[in-house]
């Protein structure tokens, strides 16, 4: 009876559960089945070499019949092997990959994404600063790559309008491209009607989600404008000169009459600026947090808007400055002045970084595309030019039967211009060929006083004496957007993480310039300069190289007159280079004089009456 309990106790429901087979995981299941083919494929190899011997030795008819059910024998494991794989699914064949490794990316896409030229290591540079050149250009290339093969992730692509045969798309009206479109891009083209306090200039936020509209008189609304949701509406009671969002849709800019005002999205006053009166322009710059304001009086000012501190206030001596853009490459402010001439400034200079004389008359208007290449002016001389900033030279000019008292440029390059009530797009403005005819035209009911393309859509807003007008302009926005930047669906808690981030990250506006490559550079006239005050300061140069100080030796050989030979062998060890070079620019010299010489010739006492050439 003991046994019989031992016995049950060591068989307990315990050992049952442990006993039970584990559950088999989708991966231990595809390795079985690939050791079972690899198998079968060793044993139908097997088979064929006792089919390949039993053939090669065919002496009997025995021998024959032999083969041939070996034979079979291979083909019937050959036949299993197969309904295996058949059954298995998730093996793959036994074939070499046909195109092995990534996939090529096309040189096109390459370019797009480029960053830049690679940097040259220097000769004679140390090794880490090698190092730390080729970990760069490596990080830069694979950013290069990622960003060229991850481009056929982007859901969307800009189109244009495009019309029938022989018809052109200028004269297809606005409530044609509405009813054509869907629903909700035909909502989209909306007109507002406010005539008591107009004429309005209006201004979207970086998102393009909102729009804020100013009347001359005194209006001033904040409008949620996809939605059509009115987020706040005033009367300042004062004339409203420019409007202008900030950083978020939290915060606006109202340059009245006096002072220039900040106020919230609800409408609350926040600031009085007092330092900046008559305030005629503004231009926000994100990446700094700086507001730049042009006035009355010839002042160039800007403002910190993260400190509330005015940074620098520069006296352009141009008399009144009511035209103004900024370059959104270089956060460079554009200015254009009454003798036709546009300046460029920075925060850091009292003097204008370039003054170009761009018209005959005055400066109407003028804008800057977003890659900081092309600059578009309009004048009183009814003439339209397109510049190229990097050399500063005219591209095309154009000649308007009215001239152009607004200009706007979208994100893919469309210039819209209004001339009175009416506004004209043009497409390709800096191509090769110039512009004969516009791309879109539409007449509003007023005078228009304002021009801005919406960003991440294809619409263009025109404030005008009798109100707003919003238009659909097929391709002017950027399809796709980067969503760390600029995120049109954000919610309430990313847009205050991104705004933390930004703070973090300010641009300061001591890094202002024409050329921001220039950051990543050495100065050499600066460190030059610095080297002599380091002379200067210490008694000696600690780059020179050291005096030769000859080893003291036994036996003798360290006495006076050794040592003197040997300071004389090394004495002129320095010198020797730059003998060298001098003796090398001397023969190149002589051979430049002599093959002249072979060219010219004797020359005769009559050759002075023979023709030259020019």
């Amino acid at each position: 009876m003991a046994a019989l309990v031992e016995d049950a106790a060591k068989t307990s429901h315990v050992e049952r559960k442990t006993n039970k087979k584990p559950v088999k995981r989708y991966w231990e299941e595809t390795e079985e089945l690939k050791n079972s083919d690899q198998n079968t494929s060793d044993r139908s190899l097997s088979t064929e070499k006792t089919a390949d011997r039993c053939t090669s030795t065919e002496s009997t008819a025995d021998g024959s019949t032999s083969t041939e059910n070996t034979a079979n024998r291979s083909t019937s494991t050959e036949n299993t092997g197969s309904v295996k794989r058949r059954k298995g699914g998730q093996i793959p064949s036994g074939k070499k990959d046909p195109f092995p490794g990534e996939a090529p990316i096309p040189e096109e896409q390459l370019q797009k994404y480029q960053r830049g030229s690679k940097h040259n290591v220097p000769k004679g540079s140390q090794r880490k600063l090698k190092e730390a050149i080729a970990w760069s250009e490596k990080v830069s290339e694979l950013a290069q790559k990622q960003a060229a093969r991850y481009d056929l992730l982007l859901p969307e692509d800009a189109g244009f309008l495009e019309g029938d045969e022989d018809e052109d798309t200028c004269r297809i009206s606005q409530e044609d491209i509405a009813d054509a479109v869907d629903i909700t891009s035909g909502s989209k083209f909306f007109n507002l009607h406010l005539s008591q306090f107009g004429p309005y200039r209006l201004d979207y936020s970086r998102t393009g989600r909102h729009l804020l509209l100013s009347g001359k008189r005194g209006h001033v609304a904040c409008i949620e404008w996809q939605s059509k949701n009115l987020t706040c509406e005033m009367n300042v009671m004062e004339t409203v000169n420019d409007i202008k969002w900030l950083h978020t849709e939290a915060m606006f800019a109202v340059a009245q009459k006096k002072w220039l005002y900040i106020y919230d999205s609800e409408g609350i006053e926040l600031h009085c600026v007092k330092k900046f009166n008559d305030v005629l322009k503004m231009q926000f710059l994100p990446y700094h947090f700086l507001l730049a304001t042009a006035s009355a009086t010839g002042f160039l000012q800007y403002l910190d808007v993260s400190v509330g501190k005015e940074i620098a206030a520069i006296c352009t001596k141009a008399g009144r400055l009511d035209v103004m853009s900024q370059n959104p490459y270089n956060a460079v402010i554009h200015l254009g002045h009454s003798n036709g001439t546009v300046s460029l400034w920075s925060p850091n200079q009292k003097e204008p970084l370039v003054k170009m004389l761009c018209h005959r008359g005055a400066v109407r208007s003028l804008t800057v595309d977003k890659t900081g290449t092309y600059m578009v002016t309009s004048g009183l001389d009814r003439k339209l030019k397109v510049y190229d900033i990097r050399a500063f030279k005219p591209l095309h000019s154009y000649f308007l039967p009215a001239g152009a008292s607004y200009l706007s440029l979208s994100q893919k390059g469309l210039l819209s211009a209004a001339t009175g009530d009416i506004v004209q797009v043009y497409q390709n403005v800096w191509g090769g060929s110039p512009v004969t005819k516009p791309y879109m035209a539409h007449r509003v009911r007023g005078q228009v006083w304002g021009l801005a393309y919406c960003p991440f859509e294809d619409v263009l807003g025109v404030g005008h004496g009798e109100g707003f007008t919003s238009m659909i302009v097929p391709g002017a926005g950027e399809p796709n957007f980067d969503a760390l930047d600029t995120n049109p669906y954000r919610s309430a808690k990313q847009r205050q993480e991104w705004e933390v981030k930004a703070l973090l990250e300010k641009v300061q506006p001591e890094l202002i310039g024409l050329d921001p490559g220039q950051l990543g550079k050495v100065d050499q006239g600066s460190f030059e300069q610095r080297h002599k005050e380091r002379v200067d300061i210490l008694g000696y140069d600690p780059l020179a190289k050291e005096k030769f100080k000859p080893k003291s030796k036994k036996k003798g050989r360290s006495s006076a007159g050794a040592i003197e030979k040997r300071k004389r062998k090394v004495a002129y060890e320095d010198q020797r280079d730059v003998i060298r070079l001098n003796v090398e620019e001397k023969m190149k010299q002589q051979k430049e004089k002599s093959s002249e010489s072979q060219q010219l010739g004797k020359k005769s006492t009559l050759d002075r009456f023979r023709k030259q050439d020019k």
